[in-house]
């Protein structure tokens, strides 16, 4: 295994692994060579060395599709999303089309780092931890199946942003992705979001570019806004006060979309901001560091 080295961004070091080779010696790799749980990394088929020219690349993680595009250097690249759980390695089912000859298959597999997680107790009204009747389940359902249309449809819709994902907002972490959570004393749920401290009504700003895919007002999420960036990536903002934009709306970074809230579960005023590949959970952090795994692969 040949590994070459990149000094990225502010002093983020990555490794691009030459893994693995297909039959016809076209080399994959990824950055980093050992992604953490709940995290993204980056894959590239190519660049290709032999005259078997590579026309394209298709695959999957985890059941979602991935979204190849090609560079200047003749390889394709596409985020992969690492999920939450991962036993130690992820597996990344390839189809390398080729301009002669028949496609390449390929099971490429990833290790992947555990993520330490802490513990967090929280409290919230009762009830928001008593099961719910016939017709709050019914309205929970519903606002489910609304949430995994609108992350669905992120595959549908090609990458809209360009460059740097930024925080949205100054805040301070006050719960960190990937925590389990006792809620009113008992363990409930793994938290897949990154909560954002900030005092009632500061705005809540796009990281990227987006579309604007799902705005509502939830039982658990209060007032939320996604956003539709493309290949498979969307964002989701929950508990607002108030909601800045419109379904269908397209938004820049740094544009406010919403007003920090107390609506839905919550203990107080803050910013739970999820992302997402297709209905993958991902850590937001990971985000802010796309457009530096893009530069550590040219």
């Amino acid at each position: 295994m040949s590994l070459a080295k990149f000094a990225v961004g502010a002093g983020l070091s990555l490794a691009a692994s030459v893994a693995v080779q297909s039959p016809n010696r076209v080399p994959v790799s990824w950055v980093p060579q050992t992604p953490i749980e709940g995290s993204i990394a980056l894959l590239a088929v190519g660049p290709d060395t032999t005259r078997n020219e590579i026309s394209g690349v298709r695959g999957t993680v985890a059941g979602e599709p991935l979204h190849f595009t090609r560079g200047e250097d003749g390889a394709y690249r596409a985020f992969i999303p690492v999920p939450v759980g991962s036993p130690g390695r992820v597996f990344a089912s390839l189809e390398i089309a080729k301009k002669k000859g028949a496609a390449d298959q390929l099971l490429v597999r990833i290790p992947v780092a555990r993520r330490e997680v802490e513990v967090e107790r929280v409290r919230v009204p009762g009830r928001y931890v008593e099961p719910p009747d016939s017709a709050l389940l019914a309205r929970i359902e519903r606002e489910r199946a609304a949430q995994r249309a609108a992350l669905n449809r992120a595959h549908r819709t090609q990458r809209i942003w360009s460059g740097k994902f930024s925080w949205p907002g100054l805040y301070r972490v006050t719960g960190t992705f990937g925590a389990r959570r006792e809620i009113n004393g008992a363990t409930q749920s793994v938290h897949l979001g990154l909560d954002l401290g900030a005092p009632e009504g500061t705005p809540v700003l796009a990281p990227a570019r987006g579309v604007v895919s799902l705005v509502g007002d939830f039982f658990y999420q209060g007032k939320l806004v996604y956003l539709d960036h493309g290949s498979g990536l969307s964002t989701g903002y929950f508990h607002l006060s108030e909601v800045l934009v419109n379904r269908g709306d397209t938004v820049e970074a740094g544009q406010a979309i919403g007003l920090v809230g107390a609506t839905g579960r919550v203990t107080g005023p803050h910013l739970h901001w999820v992302a997402r590949y297709g209905r993958l959970s991902i850590d937001p952090q990971s985000l802010l560091e796309l457009s530096e795994l893009e530069r550590g692969m040219r």
